[in-house]
C-alpha cells in the first residue's frame, strides 16, 4: 500500500471515529428541544444520554476481538452502516421511547467502529508514521467533543433537533466509501501468517490459525460491564444503597427498600471473577479467549490501561456540566455555547501539528504528561473562574489549554498502550484499552454529575433556608432545579416575585459546576500520578514506533517498568 493511500485511509479512519464521538456529545445541546418535541419525562431525558454509552461500553470488548477474527476494515464498514441505519430511527423518532431504542443501536455500531480504528492504524502504520497517526486520532477525538455541542447548537437552532442525528447519514455513507477506496483490509490470520513457524491449515491454536470465538467470555464480559455502567450511572437516581427512585418497567415497579444498583455492582464483580477465571482456564488450554491476559504482563500494556482508566475519569467530563451551566445560568444559546466550546477543538488541533513536529524527538510519556498537566490547567482554570455572572471571554483560554491537553495526552497514551502488543492482537487490545476508558469515563461521570446536582441542591437548599422560605416550597424549588438540572431557572425567572430564588439558583448552580471541575482536575491528577508508572522509552518508540513482535518471539520491553 502507497503512503499516499495509507494517509487518504487515515483521513477516513479519523471520520469515523469523528462520526461516534461527535454523536456522544451533540445531544446535549439538543435535550431541551428533544423534550418540547416528544414530551418526554426526566428519566427518559437520562436514558436518551446515557442508553448510548451504556451499550457503547459494554461490547467495546467484544467487538474488538471479532475484528480480529473476521475483518477489521469489515467490522468498521458495518458499524458504520448499523450506526447511520440508528440515526435514521433516531432522526424520525415519534417518541421518547423509540428514540431510545434507536440510541441503543447506535451504541452498538459506536462500539464496533472505535476499537476497529485503532486496530486499523496500528495495522497499516510503523514507526515514525504511526506516531503521528495516533495523534490525528487523538486530535479528532479531543476535537469532535467540542464540535458536536458547536453542530448540534447550529442545527437544533437553525433546523431541528432531528437534523443532529440526520447528519449521520451522508457522514456514513461518505466513510463506507473512503474506506471501501483506502483502507487495507487485515485481521489475526493476516498477521498470524506471516509469523514465524506459520502452517497453512493449522489447528486451532497454532500459528497461523485462526482462533474460536469464546462466546461464553464475551457473554460475561458484557454482562460484568453493562452492570457496572448501570450502576455507575444510575446510582445517583435510584440511590446507592436504599431506593430513592423505583425503577418501573411496564407495570413492575421495584419492590424493595434496598436499590438495585448494590446488585448492580455485585452482578459486575460476580461476572467479573467468573470471567477472568473461564479466561484463564482457557488461555492454559491454549484456547482464545476475550481478555487477552497475556498481554497484561506486557508492562506497558498493563500500566498504561491501568493509567488510561483512571485519566478518564477525569476527561470529558467537564464537556457534560458546562454546556448545562452556560445555557441555563448565563443564558446561551445552543448554537452561542457551542461556539465557546469550540475552543476546546482548536487547542485539540494545535496538539496535533505539535505531536506532528515533536512526537518522534520527545518520548511519548513525555508527551503525555505535558498534555495532563495542561488539561488539569485548563479545568482548574475553569473551576477557579466560573460563576453566575462570568463573561464568557474568561473561559476562552481555559478551555484551549485543556483541549491542548486532551489532544497530546489521548493519542500519546494510545499509542504507549499498543506500542508492544503484537499485531494479531492488535484488535483485543485497543478493544481492552478503549473498554477501560469507557469504564473510567463512566465512572467519572458518574461522580461528577453526583458532584455537579448535589453541590447545587445543597447550596440552593442552604440559601432558600438563610431567606426564611418554607420548607415545602424551598423543597419544590431546589427538586425543579435539580431535576431539569437547571432548566427549571428560566421558568422561574418569568416570575418577577421569584428574582431572589432564582440568583440563589444560579448561584448554587454556578457552585455545582465549579465544584464538578474541581474534582476532574484531582482526578486528571491522579491519572498524572498513575503515568509515573510507565517507562519513559525513546523517542522512536513514540506511538508505538517499536515494532509489534513477530508471534513466538518475546517482545521488547524497551522503556517499560
Amino acid at each position: 500500500m502507497s503512503a499516499r493511500t495509507r494517509w487518504f485511509g487515515l483521513v477516513f479512519i479519523s471520520l469515523a471515529v469523528a462520526l461516534i464521538i461527535v454523536d456522544s456529545t451533540i445531544v446535549n445541546v439538543a435535550i431541551p428541544s428533544i423534550i418540547d418535541d416528544l414530551g418526554i419525562d426526566s428519566t427518559q431525558v437520562q436514558w436518551v444520554q446515557e442508553s448510548y454509552t451504556l451499550v457503547f461500553a459494554a461490547l467495546l470488548l467484544v467487538f474488538g476481538t471479532l475484528a480480529d477474527r473476521f475483518g477489521r476494515r469489515r467490522m468498521l464498514i458495518l458499524g458504520v452502516i448499523v450506526f447511520a441505519g440508528a440515526s435514521i430511527l433516531a432522526a424520525t423518532a415519534p417518541s421518547g421511547d423509540l428514540l431510545i431504542g434507536a440510541r441503543v443501536v447506535q451504541g452498538v455500531g459506536g462500539a464496533m467502529v472505535l476499537p476497529t480504528t485503532l486496530s486499523l492504524i496500528n495495522a497499516t502504520f510503523r514507526g515514525r508514521e504511526r506516531a503521528l497517526a495516533f495523534a490525528i486520532w487523538g486530535s479528532t477525538i479531543g476535537g469532535m467533543t467540542a464540535v458536536g455541542p458547536l453542530l448540534g447548537g447550529w442545527l437544533t437552532t437553525y433546523f431541528s433537533w432531528r437534523w443532529a442525528f440526520g447528519i449521520n447519514i451522508p457522514l456514513g455513507v461518505i466513510i463506507v466509501v473512503g474506506a471501501l477506496l483506502f483502507v487495507r483490509e487485515s485481521r489475526e490470520a493476516d498477521a498470524r501468517a506471516a509469523a514465524p513457524g506459520a502452517v497453512p491449515g493449522a489447528p486451532v491454536g497454532a500459528p497461523g490459525a485462526p482462533s474460536r470465538i469464546d462466546v461464553v467470555g464475551a457473554l460475561l464480559s458484557v454482562v460484568a460491564s453493562a452492570s457496572l455502567v448501570f450502576a455507575l450511572i444510575e446510582g445517583r437516581i435510584y440511590g446507592w444503597w436504599f431506593t430513592d427512585t423505583a425503577p418501573a418497567i411496564g407495570d413492575w415497579t421495584w419492590p424493595f427498600d434496598i436499590s438495585p444498583i448494590p446488585f448492580a455492582f455485585a452482578l459486575a464483580v460476580v461476572a467479573g471473577v467468573v470471567f477472568v477465571l473461564w479466561g484463564r482456564r482457557r488461555m492454559r488450554r491454549g484456547e482464545s479467549t476475550m481478555l487477552p491476559f497475556a498481554l497484561f504482563g506486557i508492562p506497558s500494556f498493563r500500566n498504561g490501561n491501568i493509567a488510561a482508566m483512571i485519566v478518564s475519569l477525569g476527561e470529558f467530563g467537564i464537556i457534560l456540566s458546562l454546556p448545562l451551566w452556560l445555557q441555563n445560568v448565563l443564558g446561551f444559546d445552543a448554537l452561542q455555547t457551542g461556539f465557546i466550546l469550540l475552543a476546546l477543538a482548536v487547542g485539540s488541533f494545535v496538539a496535533s501539528g505539535f505531536a506532528g513536529a515533536f512526537g518522534n524527538r520527545i518520548r511519548p510519556v513525555v508527551i503525555v504528561r505535558v498534555g495532563l498537566a495542561a488539561e488539569i490547567v485548563g479545568v482548574a482554570g475553569l473551576g477557579v473562574v466560573i460563576g453566575p455572572d462570568t463573561a464568557w471571554g474568561l473561559l476562552i483560554p481555559f478551555l484551549f489549554v485543556y483541549g491542548f491537553g486532551v489532544g497530546l495526552a489521548t493519542a500519546q497514551l494510545t499509542g504507549v498502550v499498543l506500542k508492544d502488543v503484537p499485531l494479531e492482537q492488535s484488535g483485543q487490545g485497543s478493544g481492552t484499552q478503549s473498554t477501560a476508558r469507557q469504564i473510567g469515563s463512566a465512572l467519572g461521570i458518574a461522580i461528577l454529575g453526583t458532584v455537579l446536582f448535589t453541590t447545587a441542591g445543597a447550596q440552593l437548599d442552604a440559601r432558600l433556608s438563610d431567606r426564611g422560605v418554607p420548607d415545602a416550597t424551598r423543597e419544590q424549588v431546589v427538586s425543579q432545579v435539580v431535576d431539569s438540572s437547571g432548566a427549571a431557572i428560566a421558568g422561574l425567572e418569568k416570575d418577577p416575585t421569584m428574582a431572589d430564588t432564582v440568583e440563589d439558583a444560579k448561584i448554587a448552580f454556578s457552585d455545582g459546576t465549579k465544584y464538578s471541575a474541581f474534582a476532574a482536575a484531582a482526578f486528571l491528577a491522579i491519572g498524572f500520578a498513575a503515568t509515573l508508572s510507565l517507562g519513559g522509552g525513546s523517542a522512536t518508540g513514540a506511538a508505538g514506533g517499536v515494532e509489534a513482535a513477530p508471534r513466538g518471539r518475546k517482545t521488547p520491553e524497551k522503556g517499560a517498568v
